[in-house]
């Protein structure tokens, strides 16, 4: 069923470490359906881009976001998942006009300074940062493969799991060191709205709600793993297109 839609707007979803723009298909297609248009960019090193991981600085990923953003007639509403929340946050920073609203999915909404790595710190009942590892040269990033799965998706089918296990790439380092410079008069400006998935064995509801408290106009929730994506599509759809609703 679709929403009753009041007006046009552009969506950029940005996907997740570790996967692509090829995530958000089933999200697309109804937001699209909706007469929305939708753009789901493969950030440098994922998906069909096949820069190389040791390559690759947050830089890449926000110049890849801010060139989509200064080819738009009007500003964006801007969806960040999981690690890609601080990239989100960094692009409005630097765009805050081309920004109408940001939207955090069970994702890093972190203070100015703050980096993933910090972030994950001590964090205790996430099964992604308990088999969390790097490269042996330091140069990308991966989550231990017989737990990957319970770590993200547990909500899904192994079969559709495994289906999309082959589209899973390294996820750069360099990027998660990086501190996030933002300040009010730009990133301060820009309305954001956070969905926090309650199941979340990646990043635990507890953390996420920390992050969002006191920093976004409104929350919404899901009884979802890390990835609703897959699991709950429809669901994350109709949040998105309420969104665009809200004053």
């Amino acid at each position: 069923m679709t929403q009753k839609m009041n007006r046009k707007e552009t969506y950029v979803l940005v996907h997740s470490a570790w996967l692509g723009g090829w995530q958000w298909e089933n999200v697309a297609k109804i937001l699209k359906e909706n007469g929305h248009t939708v753009l789901t960019p493969d950030l440098p090193g994922h998906g069909s881009d096949k820069t190389l991981p040791f390559t690759i600085t947050m830089e890449d990923y926000i110049k890849t976001l801010t060139d989509i953003l200064d080819k738009q007639d009007g500003p964006v509403i801007l969806v960040g998942h999981s690690f890609n929340g601080i990239t989100v946050s960094s692009v409005a920073e630097l765009r805050p006009n081309k920004v109408k609203k940001l939207v955090y999915v069970t994702a890093f909404l972190l203070p100015n300074g703050g980096s993933f790595f910090e972030a994950v710190q001590g964090v205790e009942g996430s099964k992604a940062v308990e088999n969390f590892y790097l490269s042996e040269d330091k140069t990308y990033a991966l989550i231990k493969e017989d737990e990957i799965q319970n770590a993200f998706a547990h909500d899904i089918p192994k079969e559709a799991f495994d289906a999309a296990k082959s589209y899973i790439v390294p996820e750069p380092a360099v990027p998660l060191a990086y501190k996030l410079q933002i300040t009010e008069e730009n990133f301060g400006k820009v309305s954001k709205y956070y969905i926090e998935c309650t199941e979340d064995r990646a990043i635990p509801i507890e953390i996420q709600r920390s992050m969002y408290k006191g920093k976004v106009k409104k929350s919404y929730s899901l009884n979802s793993s890390h990835t609703p994506n897959f699991s709950q599509p429809e669901k994350l759809a109709h949040i998105l297109l309420e969104i665009v609703n809200e004053k």
